[in-house]
Parts: structure tokens; sequence; C-alpha cells
């Protein structure tokens, strides 16, 4: 099983470097306020932002792709549980800051300092259904490019040099792992703004999908949730004891 070397530390809301850390060799950011940092990266030219769960900790290990996108990665948060109990064994003390609220305050924060954003991903209907409800909740939202994941193959190139071209501040991608993180890694060089994967986020803003409770998200059960919802990521679940395993075995 490959190991993901480790990446460079991220920047801090401060100008800054944040501390970089190690979660079973992929590098993750030990930082008071992800939000913070992400403006701040935001304000020095921009980058890609990684949202690191147990799951994806687990898959970067096997993926040579997954795991140099993540280390090439100017910010990475920890998304999931697992990830803030791995940091707590080594001593750093970090909140768990979920992808899909960090992404929601960049929108807003987006539509109060008029950012240029672009949408890449989830389905038709999921797109049309989400333009909808941001249009309401966030009207002063200036979205420049929204285009579902399901474009042929042939479209991607054309897609891609437009969306380069519209050098927007905040770029989400809904592609799921681990293609958004490597698409987002090849697609955003040399380009400014921010660019995140937000996996299923789109689905939950159109009103398709719901998070867990706010009850499992205390009690770090939310994959329950999930796993409910799609009995078939039960395969992927497994990842979650063998990275459990990892981390104890490594003291």
């Amino acid at each position: 099983m490959a190991t993901a070397p480790p990446g460079p530390p991220a920047g801090s809301g401060l100008g800054d470097p944040i501390p970089a850390v190690t979660v079973l060799g992929v590098p993750v950011a030990v930082c008071a306020d992800v939000f913070d940092a992400a403006v701040a990266l935001h304000e020095r030219g921009g980058g890609q932002i990684v949202t690191l769960n147990a799951e994806m900790t687990m898959a970067a290990r096997a993926d040579r792709a997954l795991g140099a996108a993540i280390a090439a990665a100017q910010l990475v948060i920890p998304d999931g549980a697992g990830v803030v109990w791995a940091l707590a064994r080594q001593g750093q003390r970090v909140r768990r800051s979920p992808g899909i609220e960090l992404a929601w305050r960049l929108l807003e924060h987006a539509a109060r300092q008029q950012w240029r954003v672009a949408l890449v991903g989830a389905s038709p209907e999921v797109m049309a259904a989400l333009r909808s409800r941001l249009g309401q909740a966030l009207p002063s939202l200036q979205l420049v490019l929204a285009v579902h994941g399901y474009q042929e193959p042939g479209a991607w190139p054309g897609l891609e040099q437009q969306l380069q071209g519209l050098q927007p501040d905040l770029v989400l991608v809904a592609l799921g792992v681990p293609r958004q993180e490597t698409w987002t890694q090849r697609i955003h060089q040399g380009q400014p703004g921010l660019w995140m994967g937000v996996g299923g986020s789109f689905d939950v803003w159109a009103g398709v999908k719901t998070r867990a409770p706010g009850w499992m998200g205390r009690l770090q059960i939310e994959w329950l949730f999930r796993l409910i919802q799609e009995p078939s990521r039960w395969r992927r679940m497994l990842s979650l004891p063998a990275f459990a395993w990892q981390v104890l075995r490594q003291g």
C-alpha cells in the first residue's frame, strides 16, 4: 500500500505558515479557524482546499494520484471525526471542520464580497435545483458558471477552458472522491481563487439529501447516517476500522 508523501504547510489567516502534521502520512493543517485560513489563502492568490476524513486518508494511501493531489493542496482541513481523533493522539487539539459548512460560509462571504463563483458537478437535476435555491438564499451571489458533472467526455476540455478563462474567486467541485481532488489539482494550476471539492454538498443544498441530525454529529456517528441513506457505501465504510487500527499501530 503506497503512502502519500507529506505536503508543505498551508498558509494561515495571519499570513504565516499554518503548522501541518500528517495522519498516516497524509498532510493536514492545524489551525484555529479554517474559514479565516481559507479567506487568507484567497487574499494570497488562492489555491486548492481539501476536506480530509478517515475514508479519504485511506484512499490516499492506496491511490498515488489522490495522495499527490492532497499533498499539493494549499489547505487540507480536518473534515472527519477520525482525523480529529488521530490528531489528538499526536497532541494536536483541533475542532472538526465539516467541508459542507466551510463551503457554505465561503458562498455567503462570496455574496457579500461580490466574488465570482463557479459550481461544477452533481447531476443535471441537482444542479438545476441548486441554482434555484441559491438564487433564493443568496440573491446577490455572482454565479458565473454552474454546470453538472454528467458531461460527455468530449465536452470536458471546452468546459475546463471556459472555467479557466472566467478566473472565478471560488470554485466548488462535486465530482466525488478522488476525481474532484485530482481534477481540481490539474485545472487550478496558475489560476486565482479558491478551488474546493465538496462531495455531496450540492445534493444537500439542493434538498435532494439531508445531513445527519446534530446529535449524531456530536456523537461522531454521521457515518452511520450516510450508510443508512446509501447502503451501497458499506464497502467504503470498511476503511474506517482499518484507519483506526493503523492509527493505533502508530501509537
